[in-house]
C-alpha cells in the first residue's frame, strides 16, 4: 500500500472524519513510530509505520461495515461529550468495529444517521460537491409566507454566505405547520437557521433519508447494517466505485 495522508488513514480506520482527523493532528494526538506529527499533509503507511492517536496503535479495518440509525432527541454526534451528555456512540449495540457517524444531527434532531469506518464514502456523503440530498421533516412555529418560501428555496444570506438552493414543500398546514426539506450542503444547525431568518423557531426536526437510504420503520435508538444493493446504490449517489467487502446482513 502506497503511503497515505494521516488525515485520511485515521478516517479509514475509523477514527473519526477527514476534518476531524485535522484536529488530531493539530493537536499533538498523532505518533507516527513514536515521533509526533502535527504538520497537515504528513504522510504515512499503515502496512510498514505504527500510527497511534492518544497511543492507541491503528490498523486497517478487516472489513467495512455500514450502519443506519434512528437517532433519538436528547444525544449528540460525537464520540465523546464534556458534558457528559448521552452519545449516539452509546447505542451502537453489538457493533465490534471502529465506525463513527457520517456528519452530524444536533442534540435535539432526530432521524437518520449512518455510521461507517469506510472514510471515503463518509467524505462523499457529506461533501456539499457531491449533491446527496438529505431529506427532513420539520415543525415550525408558524407558517412562512409564499415570498419566504420562494427565498428559502433559492438561499438565503447566512453568515457571511449563501445557502444553496434547497427544497421546501408544505406537507401538513395549520397554526404550526410540517415542512419537507432537502438540502444539499449541511452547515452547523443550518435548518433551524435557515427558518430563523424568517422569524420562525423549529418545534421539531427529523432527517427521513439520505440519498436513497431512508430511515424506514427504524424506532428512535434502534440501528440495522445496510445491505448489499443498499451500499451499492448510495456509493452510485456519491459517485464513489462499489466495492465488495463490506459487511451486510
Amino acid at each position: 500500500m502506497p503511503e497515505e495522508r494521516l488525515q485520511k488513514i485515521l478516517s479509514r480506520t475509523g477514527v473519526t472524519s477527514r476534518r476531524k482527523a485535522e484536529n488530531l493532528i493539530v493537536e499533538g494526538r498523532v505518533t507516527v513510530n513514536g515521533a509526533v506529527v502535527t504538520e497537515l499533509g504528513s504522510k504515512a503507511n499503515l502496512d510498514n509505520d505504527h500510527v497511534k492517536v492518544d497511543g492507541k496503535l491503528l490498523h486497517n479495518p478487516r472489513r467495512l461495515v455500514y450502519i443506519a440509525m434512528n437517532k433519538p432527541d436528547n444525544s449528540v454526534t460525537t464520540v465523546s461529550d464534556p458534558q457528559n451528555r448521552k452519545t449516539v456512540m452509546e447505542l451502537l449495540h453489538g457493533v465490534r468495529e471502529r465506525v463513527y457517524p457520517v456528519g452530524r444531527l444536533d442534540y435535539h434532531s432526530e432521524g437518520l444517521l449512518l455510521f461507517t469506518n469506510d472514510g471515503d464514502l463518509a467524505n462523499a456523503v457529506t461533501s456539499a460537491a457531491t449533491h446527496v440530498p438529505k431529506n427532513y421533516v420539520v415543525k415550525i412555529n408558524g407558517p412562512l409566507t409564499a415570498e419566504q418560501e420562494e427565498a428559502f428555496r433559492h438561499g438565503i444570506p447566512l453568515s457571511g454566505r449563501r445557502t444553496a438552493p434547497a427544497g421546501l414543500k408544505l406537507v401538513h398546514r395549520g397554526a404550526n405547520p410540517w415542512y419537507e426539506v432537502r438540502l444539499f450542503e449541511g452547515r452547523t444547525n443550518q435548518i433551524r437557521l435557515m427558518f430563523r431568518h424568517f422569524g420562525r423557531l423549529v418545534e421539531k426536526l427529523k432527517r427521513v433519508q439520505i440519498g436513497p437510504i431512508s430511515v424506514g420503520s427504524l424506532k428512535p435508538g434502534e440501528l440495522r447494517y445496510l445491505n448489499e444493493r443498499e451500499v451499492a446504490v448510495l456509493k452510485r449517489a456519491a459517485s464513489i466505485k462499489n466495492e465488495t467487502h463490506g459487511r451486510y446482513s
